[in-house]
Formats: C-alpha cells, sequence, structure tokens
C-alpha cells in the first residue's frame, strides 16, 4: 500500500458514489455489517472513510 492511498479518506457520497448505492445504504452497511469497514472520525463534524481499507474490504469480498 502506498502512503498516499493510506491517506486518502473518502466522503460518505463519495463512498456511495462508488458503489452506486445511496448514502443511507453506507451509514446502514457501516452500522449493521461487520464485515464493512467503520468511518473513521477525524473531528467533531467530519467523519471519512479510508481508501484502504474499503478497498481491502473489495478484495475479500472478491474470494467469498
Amino acid at each position: 500500500m502506498t502512503i498516499e492511498k493510506a491517506r486518502t479518506f473518502l466522503t460518505a457520497k463519495q463512498v456511495a458514489a462508488r458503489y452506486d448505492v445511496g448514502v443511507a445504504t453506507i451509514w446502514r452497511w457501516s452500522r449493521d455489517r461487520d464485515d464493512f469497514p467503520k468511518p473513521k472520525k477525524l473531528g467533531d463534524n467530519c467523519t471519512r472513510w479510508r481508501l484502504s481499507d474499503l478497498e481491502h474490504w473489495e478484495d475479500e469480498r472478491e474470494v467469498a
């Protein structure tokens, strides 16, 4: 993993666009699915998903 990828964070809207689902679905997956990456709280009003975590999740799903 590159340092750049490890430092790249996506908003809920960007994650939703990546998977072609609604923003509410991303929050539901985050809350209800044990395998979906949890977001990182970066500040009081700033919650993001790490791109490398999402890519790892994608890789794991391809195997299953």
